[in-house]
């Protein structure tokens, strides 16, 4: 069986402004990447069970079926384990601290998962850049055919923190839905439509706003500089639609699927 392709990008509407992003929803890794993984196979199948956004990409997918103008979808096909292309591929990352930059050397529970001897160059040059790349172009399709772009990132958490949380135990709850938020890209009225899309539909403790996670995901180009491109992560919190870890989804799933087709519908 042949690798499978690192990335999709699903068109919608053409004149749709909306990228649904869902980077961490796979557990797949290719067979040359699997040999620079330390672990064994029972116990990188518990770790995909802990890092992997599981359900998220038949999330995005039933939104975008429902949405009355439907979004594109950008989808890593590869397990986060491979790279991370929500990481600073260099210093900037925070999460290197507990070794979870760009190409992870750690697992959730901070136990080894690379050789500390490992370089990370081959996986950024053959993962990483070509990601970053077309998620740079989808964006840039989105400017082109709308004017504007406004991504959402689609992402899931545990109901209780993991070791490898640099913030997993405060400021605030672990609420049903986190939304993470930019100063800069993140507009209110964003906001608000995700606020409203979601809260009346998650149950008690609602909607937090960037906690335990903060912080949205745009391509370098844009970031911080194009004003046109606005953006959102959505994060759920796991046991609201799956069994934890790495169990199906339940009927959660379709409530959620609604909930982001109506932000989808307000953008």
């Amino acid at each position: 069986m042949s690798d499978p392709q690192p990335f999709t990008l699903v068109p919608g509407a053409a004149g749709s402004p909306v990228l649904l992003h869902v980077p961490h929803g796979s557990r797949r890794i290719p067979r040359q990447v699997r040999e620079g993984i330390t672990l064994d196979d029972a116990a990188l199948e518990r770790e995909l069970d802990h890092i992997t956004d599981a359900h998220t990409a038949e999330l995005a997918a039933a939104a975008a079926e429902i949405a009355p103008a439907a979004p594109w979808r950008f989808v890593n096909n590869l397990s986060r384990l491979v790279v991370d292309p929500e990481r600073f591929p260099d210093e900037r990352e925070e999460m290197l601290a507990v070794g979870m930059g760009a190409v992870y050397t750690r697992t959730t529970h901070r136990e080894p998962l690379r050789p500390p001897e490992a370089d990370p160059g081959p996986l950024l040059e053959a993962y990483f850049h070509p990601y970053a790349d077309a998620m740079t172009a989808a964006v840039e399709s989105r400017l082109a055919a709308a004017g504007r772009a406004v991504i959402i990132d689609v992402h899931s958490y545990p109901a209780a923190p993991l070791p490898y949380e640099l913030h997993g135990t405060g400021p605030g709850p672990r609420p049903p839905v986190c939304l993470g938020t930019d100063p800069f890209h993140t507009p209110p009225e964003l906001l608000t439509a995700a606020e409203a899309a979601f809260g009346g539909r998650v149950g008690r403790g609602g909607v937090g706003r960037d906690t335990p996670f903060a912080g949205t995901y745009v391509p370098l180009r844009h970031y911080g500089t194009d004003r046109r491109v606005t953006a959102l992560m959505i994060e759920i919190r796991r046991d609201t639609y799956m069994s934890e870890p790495g169990g199906p989804a339940g009927p959660g799933l379709d409530t959620l699927a609604g909930a982001l087709a109506e932000l989808v519908e307000s953008c």
